[in-house]
């Protein structure tokens, strides 16, 4: 996890401090644009260029931001900093990173959760059923489906249900996390609200994974009851049921263990064109936006914790290896 942790901050440091347009230029320019607003005029002035502003105003402004530094000093500061998780203060926001990042959490906390369980708890199930009726009505209608819903760009679908959903039929609200009088409202009123406000972006959050969960699973089962050890338990006399749940199920999540690690990324899950679709202010808006104003700590700070959460994610996917099929030894 060590180099792997530092191989991706060490690229993503660089990347962002090589590319155009840092947060000392955008001052500049935010300055030379005020000073033309007010009269004091700024001609002669370049995109990178310092003849409109005086020397010694650039020089306070990358001290300010740290920039006065060279790049790898500034590098091992941060690396220094991650002790005390201080990711410095959001250019942007001017305010520490993390009290940010935890602004943003609610939102793709309770969406990245609720999608990750939903999924699961009917992928499963309905995979199995199409392992067990493989070929028949049920299996092939559900196929279809099932690529139908994944061929289905999340922005189309977002539109679709918001003009059909919560345009013409009103039964849900266009965007937004709570209703306006969300602080008045009982607490069983509160939860209702929420999920009301769930229900569409929800369904745009689970629409990819939901198709690609029930395949995996369907295609899981399907080799697993074909197997040696599985025509043996029927031919003991053993019922359909225990066959499947009891000897066949718990070989076939195998594959499906590789997403359960992924339980942690839903603290951080995001999607730029569902969050602005539905004007919800998560984490993935929060990254576009950082990228495009150059907030370099911010960036840094997603980086950091959504590596350390995918890489503590593959670990605990191999433990739930281990406990689904003790056979399996990694030593």
């Amino acid at each position: 996890m060590i180099p792997t942790f530092l191989g991706i901050t060490v690229v993503t440091f660089v990347l962002i401090n090589l590319a155009p347009g840092s947060p000392i230029e955008q001052k500049l320019q935010a300055i030379r644009f005020g000073s033309a607003a007010s009269g004091g005029g700024s001609s002669g002035a370049n995109s990178r260029g310092d003849t409109s502003v005086n020397q010694e105003v650039i020089e306070a402004l990358k001290k300010q931001y740290g920039f006065d530094k060279p790049m790898h000093v500034r590098y091992l500061i941060w690396l220094k900093n991650l002790s005390t998780l201080d990711f410095g203060e959001s250019f942007t926001y001017q305010e520490p990173v993390i009290d940010v990042i935890k602004s943003k959490l609610p939102v793709s906390i309770t969406f990245g959760i609720a999608s990750l369980i939903l999924t699961y708890l009917v992928c499963i199930p309905l995979g199995v059923r199409k392992a067990i009726t493989a070929g028949k009505s049920f299996d092939r209608i559900s196929s279809i489906i099932l690529n139908f819903t994944y061929a289905i760009p999340p922005l189309i679908l977002g539109i679709f249900l918001i003009v059909v959903f919560a345009g013409k039929l009103n039964l849900f609200p266009i965007g937004g996390f709570q209703s306006d009088d969300y602080d008045s409202m009982t607490n069983w009123q509160q939860i209702v609200d929420r999920v009301h406000h769930f229900v569409l972006p929800l369904i745009c959050y689970m629409i990819g994974g939901f198709t690609e969960l029930s395949i995996l699973m369907r295609n899981s089962m399907l080799d697993i009851i074909k197997s040696d050890f599985v025509r043996t338990a029927r031919a003991k006399g053993l019922s359909e049921r225990v066959v499947v749940f009891k000897h066949a199920l718990r070989n076939a999540l195998i594959p499906i263990a590789t997403g359960l690690g992924g339980f942690l990324g839903a603290f951080l899950a995001g999607s730029l064109i569902i969050e602005q679709m539905f004007n919800l202010d998560g984490i993935g808006l929060l990254g576009y936006q950082s990228v495009l104003s150059r907030d370099y700590n911010v960036i840094m700070g997603l980086t950091f914790i959504s590596s350390m959460l995918l890489m503590v994610g593959r670990i605990l996917s191999d433990i739930i290896y281990v406990l689904i099929d003790p056979r399996i030894d990694f030593k």
